[in-house]
């Protein structure tokens, strides 16, 4: 059973078993219940809320909320598969959003746990914060495009809208379709902190709200430039060198590609129960192991201590 069908199954247990014990309440006591004043009601809710719990104890079942950032979230929703099968009857649910979208769920206890993929604000840093993983920030277009380094100064103009043909870069004269995320994205708030700077991006620019749909469109427009993590690149899409230094691991680790980013895991206090554990999990020799074939970073491979 997948985790969908098991939370399916048991959000419908713990429905039945409130549901019957309703109905065996209201049956016994039907006589005494008219007229139903205020005092009544009060305690047949709190017997139905006790009841619940009761029904949710014994089902087994243990959930935890983790959501924010569509970059962290593929990779989240692998992680947790994987942890839900050493914990039978845990159901972690995986949400996006965006990386502010988890920074404020955290902070409302809304999710047990936010994903950030850019650095906290200073109005932030009252989270409690792990990183996970760091992850290259890839400029990217179509495989067709003949351009296969630009420079900072090129990369800033083109999303800047001052430079809007490729014509100047390649000697096609093609208009430049620029794609980008939306606000509030720890994406494009990465972007925009390494790239642009204090530049605004073009308002020209096409907005979209996920990696993925960005990635698409770049893999059948020619024309076209975006930017994505690194480890959902594939052969859709062709990563640019920046300044002529490809987006590799080694590149990153010499701290000759400049674009990285930290994957963060957000809770309100320091961690502890179920949180605390799938944290753990993430950040064991099993997980951290296989982020390279992802196109992540693992934390111990980065120096101790060190913030690009």
């Amino acid at each position: 059973m997948n985790a969908e069908s098991k939370k399916y199954f048991q959000g419908f247990l713990r429905r039945g078993c409130q549901i019957f014990f309703v109905r065996a309440f209201i049956s016994r006591h039907q006589s005494q219940l008219r007229p139903l004043n205020f005092t009544t009601w009060f305690l047949i809710l709190a017997c139905c809320s006790f009841l619940l719990s009761s029904c949710r104890l014994h089902s087994g079942s243990e959930e935890i909320t983790v959501a924010g950032s569509t970059s962290i979230q593929p990779f989240a929703d692998e992680w947790a598969e994987l942890f839900m099968r050493k914990k039978p009857g845990l159901v972690i649910n995986i949400q996006g959003g965006g990386s502010s979208a988890g920074i404020m769920a955290v902070r409302e206890g809304s999710a047990d746990i936010g994903m950030s993929s850019r650095e906290l604000k200073d109005d932030e840093k009252s989270l409690s914060e792990i990183i996970v993983a760091y992850d290259g920030l890839a400029i990217i277009v179509h495989p067709s495009n003949p351009v296969s380094s630009l420079t900072i100064d090129q990369v800033r103009s083109i999303f800047a809208g001052e430079i809007v043909s490729w014509k100047i870069l390649n000697g096609v004269d093609k208009n430049i379709t620029v794609v980008v995320r939306e606000e509030g994205s720890g994406t494009r708030g990465a972007f925009q902190e390494m790239v642009m700077g204090q530049r605004r991006i073009s308002k020209k620019a096409i907005v979209e709200d996920s990696n993925g749909v960005v990635r698409e469109i770049v893999s059948h427009d020619r024309n076209s430039i975006g930017f994505i993590s690194l480890g959902l690149v594939n052969d859709k899409v062709k990563a640019i060198a920046q300044d002529g230094i490809e987006p590799t691991e080694e590149a990153i680790l010499k701290r000759e590609y400049r674009l990285i980013r930290p994957f963060l895991f957000l809770t309100r206090e320091k961690p502890e129960g179920l949180p605390e554990e799938f944290i753990d999990f993430v950040l064991s020799d099993e997980i951290q192991s296989r982020l390279p074939q992802d196109g992540l970073i693992p934390v111990k491979k980065i120096m101790a201590g060190h913030r690009f």
